[in-house]
């Protein structure tokens, strides 16, 4: 049976590293769930609880590596020599994009916040940043433009939470990979991370993610691994003194406020009583790559289920060309799932995984307040959904219909209709006559 989190109340957050993952046994991979612990710099449940609610969100991976169309880790796989890497730069000029594409796109899909890429590991950086060794910027090359302004202001226009990606790590620079032998070129790198961390938490306003990736040294370790020398608590001081209330994740090397599952392979097992998310591209790649495979509508409807009623949020990629368009197979696809999430955001926005544990491939479960909404993914394998305590007022498939249930000490039986309708996830309604946990 799920443990419901309020019996967490404020230490909800705290249960990390061996004594979670010995706990919660699941598919779920989480990034850093051994970083460095700081009281301080955690936030109130009460502060996530936008976040909480929103369950879906928008990540964009765009920079020079988008000119390649090879993927975002193409000039470290190919061995590109930095001076042909770097003449990239004056090509990167998008004249005819503007962000509002990408925000509406965001806002048709569903979801309540994004998350774009400010400079990944390449050190090339999107925005007018004084801090960028040798100036390997947007704004001081071909296009001169802030992109990260643009987005910034964009998302604010268009009602969307605001996440900017930072990579720690950075290419250019040899001390990256020796950071022992060459520590003073190692420093050069952290001197750079802490300067671009205060500009875009100072620079902009209100920033309500900071996500970080990279933060593990010469490609070995982890992130935790690597905290002697990028000091988190230090790092994310900055953060907290420029935005109190910014949403940390944890690929600093300190444990962030919530934590981090990447890629896309399956979600199974139980609820997690932590803050988590699933990050994956909606093709192959997280870089944009001409004719990349762009996964399946049921599939995806499916993986995003199985996240949400195991308590997570899900933040899907996309990776535009360069010139900041995405292919229409992309968007059309982005644009199916946000038609389903307008016709079933009851049982996914302002709602919390539970009260019943998931069955892997059959069924999971959403709720808010006395409602409780089950995702049945296998209507032929579903036989009784094991919720007691409680009596059911009414059941009802999400699209309005009332189905015939019957309730026992066991749990809930519920009678489908023969012409029930084809989709990756029936959704049924049930109404309690109470809140769930009271």
């Amino acid at each position: 049976m799920f443990v419901p989190p309020s019996i967490y109340g404020n230490k909800e957050y705290t249960m990390t590293g061996a004594e979670l993952q010995s706990m919660f046994k699941s598919s779920i991979n989480l990034k850093s769930i051994d970083g460095v612990q700081c009281e301080e710099l955690n936030l109130q449940p009460s502060d996530m609880q936008w976040w909480r609610d929103a369950k879906i969100g928008m990540f964009v991976h765009w920079g020079l590596y988008s000119i390649l169309g090879r993927g975002e880790w193409v000039r470290h796989n190919e061995q590109i020599p930095w001076a042909t890497y770097k003449a990239l730069a004056d090509q990167f000029n998008p004249h005819n994009f503007q962000m509002d594409e990408l925000c509406t796109l965001a806002k048709d899909f569903g979801a309540a916040y994004m998350v774009l890429v400010t400079k990944h590991h390449d050190g090339f950086s999107l925005w007018n940043s004084p801090g960028s060794y040798e100036g390997f910027t947007t704004f001081n090359t071909a296009s001169h433009r802030d992109f990260v302004r643009e987005y910034i202001d964009a998302c604010r226009k268009a009602g969307l939470r605001v996440g900017l990606y930072y990579s720690p790590m950075d290419w250019r620079f040899p001390g990256y990979f020796y950071p022992k032998g060459l520590r003073k070129n190692a420093e050069l790198m952290k001197q750079q991370c802490y300067t671009q961390i205060a500009e875009l938490t100072g620079n902009y306003g209100p920033i309500d993610i900071m996500w970080y990736d990279g933060g593990w040294l010469a490609h070995q370790g982890t992130d935790a691994s690597s905290a002697w020398f990028w000091e988190p608590v230090k790092l994310n001081k900055i953060v907290r003194q420029n935005n109190p209330k910014t949403l940390i994740n944890p690929r600093s090397g300190w444990e962030g406020d919530f934590q981090c599952d990447e890629g896309p392979h399956e979600i199974t097992g139980r609820i997690l009583p932590i803050p988590w998310e699933k990050n994956m591209s909606i093709s192959s790649s997280w870089g944009f790559v001409p004719d990349d495979h762009v996964h399946n509508f049921d599939w995806l409807i499916r993986m995003m289920v199985n996240v949400i009623c195991r308590d997570g949020n899900w933040l899907l990629n996309v990776g535009p060309d360069k010139d900041g368009k995405l292919t229409p197979e992309i968007i059309g696809r982005m644009r199916k799932i946000g038609a389903w999430l307008k016709t079933n955001g009851e049982a996914v926005y302002k709602t919390r995984g539970g009260p019943v544990e998931p069955v892997d491939g059959v069924f999971g479960t959403t709720y808010r307040e006395n409602n409780v909404y089950i995702h049945i993914l296998d209507t032929a394998a579903f036989v009784l959904l094991p919720l007691t305590g409680y009596r059911i007022i009414t059941c009802r498939l999400l699209s309005g219909e009332s189905l015939p249930f019957t309730q026992n000490t066991h749990g809930v039986s519920i009678v489908f209709p023969h012409n029930l309708p084809a989709g990756p996830d029936t959704i049924v309604h049930l109404t309690l006559d109470k809140p769930v946990w009271t």
